[in-house]
């Protein structure tokens, strides 16, 4: 297959290059691609570059600002969870809420100024430790509804452990990625985040409730909006930890934390690096902040980065391709001025080196172009007279040559008809002796026609009637058998070239063993040449006499011996009306032999 392509690249490059005015388009063409080519991808490097340093520029700034409203965020959540100056009474109110109503309302009324301190909360609860208690404001459909309740399960909580655990007595709890639990009855559809704060008691600074913040992601996300998101590109707000609590697409963040990126991000700063995402190259940015350490992280493929500069390659290109075209037509129209006169004279070249004599070119101009044209004319002129006087005194030899061939090959075929019509006669006295007649007649008639190429399936009618004529000589001892391709029905071939085959199979073979000798006549095609076979299963040939009548093919005409006679004058005949194209072969086999006649299947 690769040898295949490699000789059609090989012919289309010759032919583009074989004719001057292509050498011309090629090389002008070659050097506006070469210009504009070079062009091209220099400043498409160029702009690559500025473009990554633009977005690296613009996206730190981006989200370092972003991230101060991020602090500024988690800073009012801290700010919300602590009572300031009613520490006290909170922590009495806790302490005195089971037996005291105006500590229970006291507590209810401080949740519910929290929940309406701020737009973005869909809950808040107040978990009693000691109790298991909880008190809880939250968000329905078209109110504010608040309730209590006992729930021993909280302190199990992974989120619980993580606030005891802490040193600053909080937590923050994502849910962003399902499977996060709360210990209470939150819809974690409708929140983002959690922020759990637990209040101790600053005498034994025992825990004395927790409370629990459940935020929407309303403030979150107008937030977000600062961060401007091409195509492609994500922004995902992470904790210290690498927990996502905001992800435009937690689908990709998923497939960004199982390829390693969340791994290799830093505990502080901000900076880039490039990660090969699951399906192209991202340019990663981050920024860390610097009092929580919550990091922004913006993913940005690089063909977002790069797209401006493709841009501008995709039109450098199609202003090449435009300026190639133009200058492609140009230079055609001036090349053709140039090498029309050069084409009419290959013309006329052309015509002349196929056998037409009396080519002449028109002589235009004085310049080096008109004066090959006019030695030309004179070469065609003297050229000419040599030519119809001798080229056609060869062809008048040649057809005499043919005519000698074809009239020698007749006699000893004649002779045998008439011997073995004659016995026939004497013996039975029969009809069957009308029939020979009629199928010497018309085969009499067949080689005295004036034709020297007759059509496969004339020869092989022609070859019935000489065989009825041969097997009426040799009865049972002749068996013949034909194998002849279809497509070769049509097949032109020189007329009495089959039976001298066939002849010299029956000479050397039938008449020189009494029992029966098969003969087998079969023609196929192979490589657009029809190869007709000859054989027989005779007495065979011996090396000595193979190598003898191979020399007498290859003989000249006269160095023919009156033994090889037929095959050596259909050689002779095959070599003068095709050339090499053509060739007559003899081989031995163990029983009988073989001739092998090949020809041009175009005739």
């Amino acid at each position: 297959m690769i040898d295949r392509i490699k000789r059609g690249l090989a012919a289309i490059v010759d032919r583009a290059t074989r004719r001057l005015v292509n050498k011309l388009i090629l090389l002008f063409t070659s050097i506006i691609i070469l210009v504009v080519g070079s062009l091209t991808v220099i400043s498409y490097q160029m702009i690559q570059r500025e473009s990554v340093a633009s977005s690296i520029a613009s996206t730190t700034n981006n989200l370092y600002l972003v991230n101060k409203n991020i602090e500024g965020y988690l800073a009012g959540m801290e700010a919300l969870s602590q009572p300031q100056l009613r520490y006290d009474e909170i922590v009495h109110a806790i302490k005195t809420e089971a037996e005291n109503y105006a500590s229970r309302q006291y507590l209810e009324n401080y949740l519910r100024d929290l929940f309406f301190s701020r737009n973005d909360l869909e809950a808040i609860y107040l978990y009693l430790v000691e109790e298991d208690k909880y008190y809880t404001i939250y968000r329905e459909t078209y109110t504010i509804s608040s309730r209590t309740g006992t729930d021993a399960k909280i302190a199990d909580q992974r989120w619980y452990e993580q606030m005891m655990a802490s040193k600053q007595n909080r937590a923050f709890q994502s849910f962003v990625l399902p499977g996060e639990t709360t210990g209470y009855d939150v819809h974690t559809d409708k929140v983002f985040m959690a922020f759990h704060k637990v209040l101790r008691s600053i005498a034994s600074r025992e825990p004395q409730a927790v409370l629990s913040f459940y935020f929407n992601d309303k403030a979150v996300r107008e937030t977000m909006r600062d961060v401007p998101l091409g195509e492609g590109e994500h922004v995902m707000l992470l904790d210290p930890s690498r927990t996502p609590f905001y992800a435009d697409d937690a689908s990709f963040y998923r497939q960004a934390r199982e390829g390693g990126m969340t791994a290799r991000l830093p505990g502080s700063g901000n900076g880039q690096f490039d990660w090969d995402g699951t399906d192209e190259p991202y340019m990663v940015v981050h920024n860390a902040g610097q009092v929580e350490g919550w990091s922004l992280v913006k993913p940005i493929p690089y063909r977002e980065i790069y797209a401006a500069a493709t841009t501008t390659r995709n039109v450098s290109y199609m202003i090449g391709l435009i300026f190639l075209v133009i200058a492609v037509i140009l230079v055609a129209l001036t090349a053709n001025a140039i090498t029309l006169p050069l084409k009419k004279l290959s013309v006329q070249m052309r015509k002349f080196g196929e056998g037409t004599f009396d080519a002449a070119a028109q002589v235009k101009g004085r310049d080096e172009i008109a004066f090959l044209t006019r030695r030309f004319n004179q070469m065609v002129v003297r050229t000419n007279e040599l030519i119809n006087e001798r080229f056609r005194m060869k062809l008048v030899e040649k057809n005499a040559m043919l005519k000698a061939l074809e009239a020698e090959i007749n006699p000893h075929f004649l002779y045998n008809a008439l011997q073995a019509i004659s016995t026939k006669a004497l013996k039975q006295g029969t009809d069957d002796v009308a029939d020979m007649v009629d199928a010497l007649a018309l085969t009499l008639r067949y080689c005295i026609s004036g034709k020297d190429i007759v059509l496969a399936e004339e020869e092989l009618r022609h070859m019935e009637r000489y065989l009825s004529l041969q097997k009426a000589r040799f009865g049972s001892r002749l068996l013949v058998a034909t194998e002849w391709d279809p497509r070769l029905s049509e097949l032109r071939m020189p007329k009495l070239s089959l039976q001298t085959l066939v002849e010299n199979a029956i000479k050397h073979g039938v008449e020189r063993v009494s029992r029966p000798v098969a003969v087998v006549i079969r023609a196929e095609l192979a490589d657009e040449q029809a190869v007709i076979v000859v054989e027989d299963d005779g007495p065979g040939i011996t090396p000595e006499r193979l190598e003898e009548v191979r020399r007498l093919l290859a003989a000249d005409w006269d160095e023919r011996e009156s033994d090889s006679i037929g095959l050596h004058n259909l050689h002779m005949r095959l070599k003068l009306l095709y050339g090499e194209a053509a060739d007559l072969t003899i081989e031995a086999r163990e029983s009988g032999a073989r001739m092998t006649m090949t020809l041009p299947r175009g005739g």
